[in-house]
């Protein structure tokens, strides 16, 4: 009965007790009884040793010695599905299972090798831009432009427009060594208002800074001063540029040449300095500093200061150059096409306070006290063009000297 099917077992008994009108009587029904009790309690006794097993943990089909039927019960199921339905929920934490003969080790993460390289090429371009800034200051302060500022202001009076457009285009151009083009200055103005007087410290300043061999102070009439000369000027000019700017390439430092009384200067000196200036096939001749100083022009000056005197030095105003420049370039290009590559820089009158401290100045210097009401004596000796309140010098200090020299 072991493997046989209780339903059939029954089926077999019912049918060989059967009558042969179809009725069962008392003794077959009561074998009937009999036999589902006895399945019954097969049935208690296989159920209460399979709860058994799942408390111990045996397995329910390992025991051999099992003979009871496989019998289909929905309580069985019903423990079945409970038991498969709590192992189905474990099963759902998503674990890895990695076989027992490997080593279990975490992915690594590629790191780019981009992200270094640009990470090093930002420390480069920063270590080169922070070297950068530190050689501009060394260069500006190797010249020395602080000194140089606070002896042009000492100096030189009621030109404060003019020294602080020369003064920023110099540190603009020697913050680096390494230039395009040299720099060009050309200060115009009438006579006695400064612009010899400018040139001559602007020599002594950069002869203390660069040497006595890289400044070159040429005054026109008295480096050339006949015609018969020119073919001669125009070689020993080219040579001794030549030589110099050679030299302060190899001392890595900037030439400065200052031409003085330039509207006396023939054009074929002219063409000479604009082809120095010009000449791009050598880079030492772009490391240099150019200074034309002249009267050209002074006509327009003056009287485009006279013209504009109530604005001229007040505060808030338009500067004078650069209303007055484009007027004066117009010009000077057609005295020559040197003045293209300048940078204009006008000197205008001086006033009467202006002439007063240039006798101050002098007087001191030769050693007399200066004292104001001979001053002011001194200053009204001279001519003037009056213009409302305002006195502008004729002269400017051209005679100064000559005045304090006669005390």
């Amino acid at each position: 009965m072991g493997d046989q099917d209780p339903s059939e077992t029954l089926s077999e008994s019912e049918a060989e007790k059967r009558n042969d009108n179809g009725t069962l009587t008392f003794s077959q029904f009561s074998s009937t009884v009999r036999a589902v009790v006895r399945i019954r309690q097969k049935y208690q006794a296989m159920k209460k040793r399979r709860i058994e097993m799942a408390v111990s943990g045996t397995p329910f089909f390992s025991s051999s010695r099992s003979t009871s039927p496989k019998i289909f019960t929905f309580d069985g199921v019903v423990g079945d599905n409970s038991i498969n339905l709590g192992r189905r929920k474990k099963k759902k934490k998503g674990r890895v299972l990695f076989p027992n003969n490997s080593r279990r080790v975490p992915p690594n993460m590629e790191h780019s090798r981009a992200k270094n390289c640009l990470v090093l090429l930002c420390v480069i371009v920063f270590l080169q831009v922070y070297n950068a800034i530190e050689n501009l200051d060394d260069h500006v302060l190797k010249y020395d432009l602080d000194g140089l500022e606070k002896n042009l202001k000492r100096e030189v009076f009621g030109q404060q427009e003019a020294i602080e457009d020369l003064l920023a285009h110099l540190k603009d151009y020697l913050s680096t060594y390494v230039h395009s083009k040299p720099l060009v200055v050309s200060l115009l103005g009438p006579t006695g208002v400064g612009k010899s007087h400018l040139g001559r410290l602007l020599a002594q300043h950069f002869r203390s800074v660069v040497g006595e061999q890289l400044v070159l102070q040429y005054f026109v009439l008295h480096h050339c001063p006949s015609e018969g000369d020119l073919p001669h000027c125009t070689q020993t000019l080219t040579s001794l540029v030549s030589e110099m700017v050679s030299q302060a390439e190899e001392e890595e430092k900037i030439p400065i040449f200052i031409f003085d009384e330039m509207e006396h200067m023939s054009a074929e000196l002219l063409d000479t300095v604009l082809t120095l200036i010009l000449m791009r096939d050598n880079n030492e001749y772009l490391n240099a500093i150019y200074v034309l100083i002249s009267n050209l022009e002074q006509e327009e000056i003056t009287k485009f200061v006279l013209q504009n005197s109530s604005s001229v030095a007040v505060m808030g105003r338009p500067r004078l150059s650069k209303e007055l420049n484009p007027l004066l370039l117009s010009n000077l290009k057609k005295h020559h096409s040197l003045w293209q590559e300048a940078e204009l820089m006008p000197l205008k009158l001086l006033e009467k306070s202006h002439v007063m401290e240039c006798f101050i100045d002098e007087m001191s210097r030769e050693g007399f006290y200066p004292d104001r009401s001979h001053v002011e004596r001194l200053a009204e000796e001279l001519s003037y063009y009056s213009v409302g309140d305002r006195e502008f010098s004729r002269t400017g200090c051209k005679q100064v000297v000559a005045k304090v020299n006669l005390l």
